[in-house]
């Protein structure tokens, strides 16, 4: 592969993670604004947990999906919990984070310093090639 092929897809890449995290903030406002969410959310890239990495994982570009919960207070952790399990019920919305290089989901609240964190490669449906599906 060219030099200029690897900065073509960076590039590429880097666009596509930007429209993501853009739609996925958009479509949290909306739900927000509406009245169909109870709380705003926020996301955006961080560091991911290097324990986590797989083939696609984007060091160099950020490769943890941070979302953060607006809601006027400190979050417990079976909230923090829920929330992260919403976001992993979607395997299409996994999958993707993923083929885009992330390889963490952190929840946090927009007080406190408390968090948690996922490995996406967990929230796949794994086949086995030997079986076919």
């Amino acid at each position: 592969m060219s030099i200029w092929n690897s900065i073509v897809d960076w590039f590429k890449d880097r666009s596509e993670r930007t429209r993501l995290i853009n739609s996925f903030n958009e479509s949290a406002k909306s739900a927000y604004t509406s009245g169909n969410a109870p709380v705003m959310l926020k996301a955006s890239v961080a560091k991911g947990d290097s324990a986590y990495a797989h083939e696609f994982t984007s060091f160099w570009k950020g490769s943890g999906f941070k979302v953060m919960v607006f809601t006027g207070g400190q979050l417990s952790r079976s909230e923090l919990e829920f929330m992260g399990n919403v976001i992993l019920a979607d395997e299409n919305l996994v999958r993707r984070l993923i083929v885009l290089g992330w390889d963490t989901l952190y929840i946090h609240g927009s007080q406190g310093m408390y968090g948690l964190k996922w490995r996406l490669t967990d929230y796949v449906s794994k086949i086995n090639l030997i079986d076919g599906y």
